[in-house]
């Protein structure tokens, strides 16, 4: 059942047929997002890691395997670190000695946050998605529109020509009115870059204030020496636990019943988890480079022509060149995510039009007055 719910994210991580966004951004909103919701998936599945509690009581039946997991469990702090098998049963459990029950309540530590893993999951999923939403409405498919119908496998010779004479008539009617654009979708990757840095504060308030520092305490474990150390991910997801379990008695008395518990759903938590922290701070890296690329395109005109030339070298530099120094910044985007869309033969035409045409207009106008010319030159 779960794998039958996993498999329908392979849809979800599909390309769209004339994507406006980056690779990292998709990263953001696509892989990610299907990392989660997957991630929730397995944690509900019970044909693979059974119940998702389990006690062990001198009462019978699962009234205290039922209560102990509305209730909540615990460890005790003192009894983190001793010798498992010797000093406690397991990490942070153990019997009370030498401390009163409510000095050794002080000490408790619960871990109630298993009860809402799944739609802390969801709810993550929903925060990363948050700014393809924002761009699909801002974008309003202008790219698909000016996109559809220029490629050559698809469509007749006679159509893409066509295309091709409606493209560069749109570009030329719209120069430098594209500014909007590219700054709004700018500023989703860089809604992207601010969403994944809350998402780590709140992940580690989720986790009690210990995964800012999770995968780091997992790496140093993994190198220390075997017999001196302590898996950090058993203090953050305890497989056993402890609860306690009042009742009264059949003289009416209030008897108190240690139930020991076990949490196998943590073995799969403390994984999801750890993935996350290293996947977290390799795509805020990602972004953090992209945004300083950003930056770079928008303070150095003279490595626009140049970024559109590596990605598409059967275009002139010549004509690349022609077109960016007529043109700002917003128009330019226009023209680089439209060749990632469309057959690159068929892009070359396009730009060696364009080229041409604002060529003219701008040699038709020798004399700029003092207002703004359409196709006056611009750093932006």
């Amino acid at each position: 059942m779960a794998l039958r719910y996993a498999g329908g994210l392979k849809a979800f991580l599909a390309r769209d047929e004339y994507p406006s966004e980056s690779s990292i951004f998709r990263l953001h909103y696509q892989f990610t997002v299907a990392m989660l919701i997957g991630s929730s998936v397995f944690l509900t599945a019970n044909e693979f890691f059974g119940e998702t509690i389990s006690c062990l009581s001198d009462l019978p039946g699962n009234v205290v395997t039922t209560y102990c997991w509305i209730k909540s469990t615990f460890t005790i702090q003192d009894y983190q670190y001793r010798e498992v098998g010797k000093s406690v049963a397991q990490p942070g459990v153990l019997s009370p000695e030498g401390y009163t029950e409510e000095e050794l309540e002080a000490k408790w530590t619960f871990h109630n946050y298993y009860q809402w893993v799944v739609f802390f999951l969801c709810f993550q999923a929903a925060l990363f998605y948050l700014p393809k939403l924002i761009w699909n409405t801002v974008e309003g498919g202008l790219m698909g529109s000016i996109a559809n119908g220029l490629n050559k496998t698809l469509y007749k010779d006679e159509d893409v020509g066509d295309r091709k004479k409606v493209v560069v008539e749109y570009i030329i009617t719209h120069i430098k009115m594209h500014n909007g654009y590219v700054f709004k979708y700018w500023g989703c990757e860089l809604f992207c870059f601010v969403n994944l840095i809350l998402q780590m504060y709140f992940v580690d308030t989720f986790l009690g204030h210990q995964f800012l520092t999770y995968g780091t305490e997992v790496v140093n474990y993994s190198n220390m020496d075997q017999t001196e150390r302590v898996d950090p991910m058993i203090y953050i997801f305890p497989r056993m636990t402890k609860c306690i379990f009042h009742k009264y008695g059949s003289s009416g008395s209030i008897e108190r019943h240690d139930a020991f518990c076990l949490l196998p759903l943590n073995i799969l938590n403390e994984k999801i988890f750890i993935l996350q922290w290293f996947w977290f701070i390799f795509l805020a890296t990602l972004f953090g480079l992209l945004i300083v690329y950003r930056i770079m395109l928008l303070a150095l005109p003279g490595l626009r022509p140049r970024v559109m030339h590596q990605h598409n070298r059967a275009v002139p530099m010549e004509a690349l060149e022609a077109f960016t120094s007529k043109t700002r910044i917003g128009d330019w985007w226009i023209l680089y995510v439209l060749s990632k869309n469309i057959d690159p033969l068929i892009y070359k035409d396009i730009m060696s039009k364009l080229a041409k045409e604002i060529e003219t207009n701008a040699s038709n106008n020798p004399y700029p007055s003092s207002a703004p010319s359409m196709f006056a030159s611009s750093s932006v």
